[in-house]
């Protein structure tokens, strides 16, 4: 089992930034990939970035240049810097971690970026 609990999420001017942390628990040791995710109201859940237990990472296109995602091994906590917001980014942010095989997810937190 694979516990995370999400923090850093807030109201921010466009433009502005903010930095998300997810830390995690449990049988850290097995996980693998992780990532986070992000649904906005009346939309489906969608990929905003991951990161390889190697290091290797991938983004949604409508993030890449702006948003910054970085795993510290040493304190199991992966996190999501994200810079030049939008109010397109608005949503709540979930953390996903994938160990042996099975998806663990985070409470979730709210971004809303004000125009």
């Amino acid at each position: 089992q694979v516990q995370l609990v999400e923090s850093g999420g807030g109201l921010v001017q466009a433009g502005g930034s903010l930095r998300l942390s997810c830390a995690s628990s449990g049988s850290i040791f097995s996980i693998n990939a992780m990532g986070w995710y992000r649904q906005a109201p009346g939309k489906q859940r969608e990929l905003v970035a991951a990161v390889t237990s190697g290091g290797s990472t991938n983004y949604a296109d409508s993030v890449k240049g702006r948003f910054t995602i970085s795993r510290d091994n040493a304190k199991n906590t992966v996190y999501l810097q994200m810079n030049s917001l939008k109010p397109e980014d608005t949503a709540v942010y979930f953390c996903r971690a994938e160990a042996d095989g099975t998806n663990y997810w985070g409470q979730g937190t709210q971004v809303t970026v004000s125009s």
